[in-house]
């Protein structure tokens, strides 16, 4: 390990051997996991991940954890929250490198990341003054009825490599706040990103003399760990992020044991580009929401429609900005896109732009692989743009690669439907500069997404706003609004103040 590494290393709290599990302390006994950067191919360190028994222990301590942390204050547990954000702030530097080394992404990408779980701190923050309930009116004389929220228990969070850390904190400071724990399942191909933030986590909570189990993280596969969580009737949440065959698993999984789920799956987010629109911004944004991260956010920007009597104009503009786009080491200034994760993940951009090429797409720049001193490891691509029609297989699939299809359309109305006519609907945009356009985008016949955006592009949320979507992306909500009710639970309760026992709906019983 070079000097530099093993200094973050040292800041950040881990090794070149790691336990993968803690549940108040740390441990870990079952296969060892190597964590590899897709910068270079390169091994990072080692962690032991959970066996069964680590696993149960680990659920059993979160549980104890709960029971305890619940009994505290609302606005005490957002204090402890704070302060978890500060310490963030502290760490933010080390910890967005880190997750640049185990994700690849661009180091800018990783400091918004972490910003990310600041963010969500401060909101947390606020929220934990404001779990309100309701006063309903009663039909019965002297009665009170009222609406409350309870802590709900242990949130399972299972999480994807491309935000190794900023995901389980939308969900683990909100949660917090609700007065649950957590326990953590993240990415085999990030684990160092989760021990670094569990670690953090963990520093603050003793500082408060809290049990540290309240943030616990379980490191391992899918039928050791993945698996035993969605069946686990001690977790009444699941909050998965990922593709949308793994929601799909998780979610009968744990509705069969009537559970509930929390689904934030996968994407095929869509511009449309009508006459009128600014096309230096519209450039911009399709440039960033399509190459940023390598293509690989559930936000990517995958599908443009564009108008014909600009289409010519818009495509130009986009080739000239692709054949700009530096591709290289993303630890490095200047690099705008990095590594995909995995050489899997290269094979399978391959097949995708093979498949568009069988059903009569037209690449009309990148998609080439990069090889060299320059680009190690077999992870490099060259982002790609194709033009391709509405109604072609694969543009109605996710490839979570650098691929953008263009698709010229006539019809304002047309592009729409077409833009709708996928299974996926997370986030969405158009560009224009026409108000009718833009209200017709935004009403109920218009985009089909969580998310709808004007002027801007698909990739990118902030704090306050609800994120998820509709359809295959699977129907959660994370992070602003209400969503702070997906971690507890509701209970209705009616108070009788009176020396009577009328009935509701007026009815008369043993008179």
């Amino acid at each position: 390990m070079n000097t530099t590494l093993a200094s973050l290393f040292k800041r950040l709290g881990l090794r070149p051997e790691n336990a993968g599990v803690f549940c108040g302390e740390w441990i870990g006994n079952g296969p060892v996991l190597k964590s590899v950067s897709p910068i270079d191919g390169g091994e990072l360190a080692s962690v032991r991940t959970a066996n069964a028994a680590d696993y149960q222990r680990t659920v059993e301590e979160a549980g104890r954890a709960f029971q305890k942390w619940q009994t505290l204050p609302a606005p005490k547990r957002g204090d402890i929250i704070r302060q978890f954000g500060n310490a963030l702030r502290t760490a933010k530097t080390d910890l967005a490198r880190l997750v640049t080394l185990e994700a690849g992404k661009i180091l800018a990408e990783s400091e918004g990341e972490v910003q990310e779980m600041i963010d969500i701190c401060d909101f947390a923050v606020g929220l934990s003054r404001q779990l309100h309930g309701l006063t309903i009116a009663s039909e019965r004389p002297q009665h009170r009825m009222m609406e409350q929220w309870h802590p709900l228990g242990i949130v399972g969070i299972i999480t994807a490599f491309n935000f190794p850390v900023a995901v389980w904190a939308w969900n683990c400071a909100l949660a917090a706040v609700c007065g649950d724990a957590t326990l953590w399942k993240p990415s085999g191909q990030t684990p160092l990103c989760a021990i670094a933030a569990i670690k953090i986590a963990e520093r603050v909570c003793r500082d408060n003399g809290v049990d540290p189990a309240v943030f616990s993280l379980v490191i391992g596969g899918r039928e050791a760990v993945g698996e035993r969580m969605a069946k686990d009737r001690r977790i009444p949440l699941i909050s998965a992020t990922g593709s949308t065959r793994m929601g799909r698993d998780v979610g009968q999984k744990v509705q069969h044991r009537l559970g509930r789920v929390l689904l934030e799956l996968g994407g095929n987010n869509a511009v449309i580009v009508a006459p009128s629109a600014d096309l230096d911004l519209a450039t911009r944004a399709i440039l960033f929401g399509a190459v940023g991260t390598a293509g690989q956010r559930c936000t990517t920007t995958r599908r443009v429609f564009v108008h014909q009597s600009i289409e010519t104009d818009l495509t130009q503009r986009l080739l000239k900005a692709y054949a700009q786009v530096p591709i290289g080491n993303p630890l490095l200034a200047g690099t705008l896109m990095g590594p995909l994760i995995t050489p899997a993940a290269v094979d399978t951009m391959q097949k995708a732009l093979r498949r568009l090429r069988a059903e009569g797409g037209q690449i009309l720049y990148g998609g080439d692989l990069l090889f060299g001193e320059k680009y190690p490891g077999g992870r490099y691509v060259t982002p790609c743009l194709a033009k391709a029609g509405p109604r072609m297989k694969i543009v109605a699939e996710e490839t979570f690669a650098p691929i953008l299809y263009l698709i010229p359309y006539r019809n304002f109305e047309e592009a729409v439907a077409w833009h709708n006519a996928v299974p996926q609907g997370l986030s969405s945009a158009i560009f224009t500069n026409d108000l009718r356009e833009s209200e017709f985008f935004l009403s109920n016949r218009g985009s089909d997404c969580g998310i709808a955006n004007v002027n801007i592009g698909t990739s990118g949320a902030e704090i306050g706003g609800a994120f998820g979507g509709e359809k295959d992306t699977g129907g959660g909500r994370e992070s602003g609004s209400d969503a702070w009710k997906n971690y507890m639970r509701r209970q209705t309760v009616t108070i009788n103040y009176s020396s009577d026992l009328p009935l509701a709906q007026g009815i008369r019983f043993g008179d």
